[in-house]
């Protein structure tokens, strides 16, 4: 049934953007919602693929024009999501991927709370810093420099995120790729009520479950 609402969320450098990727070459019928931002592209990031990027004047036009479904500020830039991108998905028979942080998630959840919800967490506050800095040095080669402030705000607002877990419906541990993307697809595909055996997967993630891998993911977060 075309129209579900996928909310993705996940805290900065959890590898939240390589999952979706992987997923929409695997399971047909997902719109991506790109969502607005006012922030500097980084890297490779193109206005268009990876978010429209517009300036803070015009976004704030947007918010007053009551043209987002739910927007948010962090780290002192904004992001948000167009209402058009919703209506676009449901007039072409699609589910839409709405890949939004936790306090757009929120927004989201309370005006539809049949969004399938999922969460996505690194294994370890470790590794969440090692992909920061890692990713730090790949943007030094763009001419953006991140600096240690930032980074530990990133750690920092991890585990402030990693506290709202219990709202989702689902939460996956970004751990070994593959089998990330399995677990992801094996949602999707249940919440759109397929029957090939996704099922038993797919309720290792739910976070009423709290399976011993989740579980050691948010200890050690703890």
């Amino acid at each position: 049934m075309a129209g579900i609402l996928f909310i993705i969320s996940a805290p900065s450098g959890s590898g939240k953007s390589t999952l979706v990727t992987q997923l929409r070459t695997l399971v047909e019928g997902l719109d991506f919602s790109i969502s607005y931002t006012t922030r500097a592209p980084r890297g490779s990031e193109e206005n268009g693929r990876e978010y429209h990027f517009t300036t803070r004047e015009e976004f704030e036009r947007m918010i007053a024009a009551d043209e987002f479904f739910e927007w948010a500020q962090v780290f002192g830039n904004y992001y948000g999501t167009a209402l058009s991108a919703l209506d676009h998905a449901r007039d072409n028979g699609k589910d839409l991927l709405l890949d939004i942080d936790v306090q757009g998630a929120v927004q989201v959840m309370q005006k539809l709370p049949a969004a399938v919800s999922i969460f996505i967490l690194p294994p370890s506050p470790q590794v969440l810093e090692m992909r920061l800095r890692n990713r730090s040095e790949a943007e030094k080669m763009t001419g953006h420099t991140v600096s240690e402030d930032v980074i530990e705000r990133r750690l920092s607002q991890a585990r402030e995120e990693l506290s709202r877990i219990g709202n989702y419906k689902y939460a996956l541990v970004n751990d070994v790729l593959d089998q990330a993307v399995s677990e992801m697809r094996a949602v999707v595909l249940t919440e759109r009520g397929v029957h090939d055996g996704v099922q038993a997967l797919a309720a290792t993630c739910r976070t009423t479950n709290a399976s011993p891998r989740l579980q050691a993911a948010l200890n050690s977060f703890a």
